[in-house]
């Protein structure tokens, strides 16, 4: 039976911005991101990745996606996207898999438009054109060099009509291609037979080459309000506890002692947590017996002193055989980044620092301390609670032979 196959080639090398493809923006790496817009869209039976590399490799497993290994010399500089797409073909093919459309992604896109891919997939599929691009509506005026200066290159410098008078060119977004699966083997190109242009939104149209374009791209995401947080699907949460559990501030008794004030409502929350069976870690950088204390009161793992919450976080996951994109983690401050950037659920609280909020995949509407813990194990809940009662809904619900 032939698909339509999404494919997403993603090497491991990069010269502008090391290790790109696996870069989050807002909260989610780049390859997770396309493979997560392919899923979204209609039409699409397969998403797989090409790669050569093991942690792109590893990931694209983790969000759903078939994995196709990528050999060397498909995976340098110069080697054209097009190499890439046969080969992954090839492969499919071998193992039984026909492509009748290809949906060719980019993870370099961040910010992919479900729907309109969706539209250039119903067009090909329908016979309505053989192959599709992204594309955003400029009405700029191009220029080139020359050895004498400059020129026009799509209007007459000397006569400058108004927006409104002219009509308008469209920028290729790099963001998908969607083809004729034997047309493209023919043709061994992108763009052959009936071409059409399939309009995004400008806001979409980022294509991330340098550092100063994956700083934009995080700072658009934050404020795009694109993560639907309000169910959060994991096997596993984990926590900092100083500006989380706590508001980050400590009473300094005359005896040395230090207190710290907790919210009841977060008790409840972890309480919650553990009577689903979801596990739960407290991780903190400092060692201090209320932390002990309050980790033994709530009864959940506790790791302290640990420098290098990243690696700590990994064993503990590995020891669970919890994948890292099952995970999700709640932080406040610089010193979580390195746990943030690995898991599948980055969260902040409220008032987290700045940074921490640019690599949240959702911030919370609650600060730490005053219930941001409540608030993420009633999200991690709901979608637990989705799972157990949709498929007995589903099982229950009346059918023609017994209505």
């Amino acid at each position: 039976m032939s698909e339509t196959v999404a494919i997403i080639p993603a090497r491991g090398g990069s010269r502008g911005v090391p290790g790109k493809n696996l870069r989050a923006v807002g909260g989610v790496p780049l390859v997770a991101r396309a493979i997560a817009a392919a899923r979204k869209a209609e039409g699409i039976d397969r998403v797989v990745v090409t790669t050569d590399d093991d942690d792109i490799a590893s990931l694209a497993a983790e969000w759903g996606a078939d994995v196709v290994r990528r050999p060397a010399e498909l995976a340098g500089d110069s080697a054209s996207s097009e190499s890439a797409l046969l080969h992954a073909l090839d492969e499919l093919g071998g193992r039984g898999v026909q492509a009748r459309v290809l949906v060719f992604l980019q993870a370099t896109s961040p910010f992919i438009d479900a729907v309109a891919l969706s539209e250039a997939v119903r067009q090909v599929r329908e016979g309505e054109a053989d192959s599709t691009l992204s594309a955003v509506e400029s009405y700029g005026f191009l220029w080139r060099r020359t050895r004498a200066g400059a020129e026009g290159v799509n209007h007459d410098a000397a006569h400058r009509p108004r927006r409104q008078d002219r009509e308008p060119h469209y920028l290729e977004t790099g963001a998908f291609y969607v083809m004729d699966a034997d047309g493209f083997r023919a043709a061994r190109h992108r763009f052959f037979g009936r071409i059409s242009l399939i309009e995004v939104p400008e806001r979409t149209a980022l294509e991330i080459d340098t550092p100063e374009q994956l700083e934009l791209a995080r700072v658009l995401a934050a404020g795009s309000g694109d993560t639907d947080g309000d169910r959060i699907d994991v096997d596993a949460v984990v926590t900092d506890f100083d500006g989380v559990h706590t508001d980050d501030t400590v009473l300094v008794a005359g005896d040395g002692s230090e207190h710290v004030r907790v919210s009841r409502s977060d008790g409840m929350g972890v309480r919650l947590l553990r009577e689903a069976g979801i596990p739960m870690l407290i991780l903190s950088t400092e060692t201090h017996p209320v932390v002990t204390a309050r980790a033994r009161k709530l009864r959940v793992d506790v790791l302290q002193a640990q420098d290098d919450k990243a690696a700590a976080l990994r064993r503990w996951a590995a020891e669970r055989d919890i994948p890292l994109s099952r995970l999700a983690y709640l932080g406040n401050d610089v010193n979580d980044l390195p746990a943030l950037e690995i898991v599948g659920w980055p969260v902040a609280v409220r008032d987290a620092h700045p940074l921490v909020l640019a690599a949240a995949r959702l911030v919370l509407d609650r600060p730490g301390g005053g219930g941001a813990v409540r608030d993420l194990a009633d999200r991690v809940l709901r979608a637990r609670d989705d799972q157990t009662r949709w498929p007995l809904e589903a099982a229950t619900a009346p059918t023609r032979e017994n209505t």
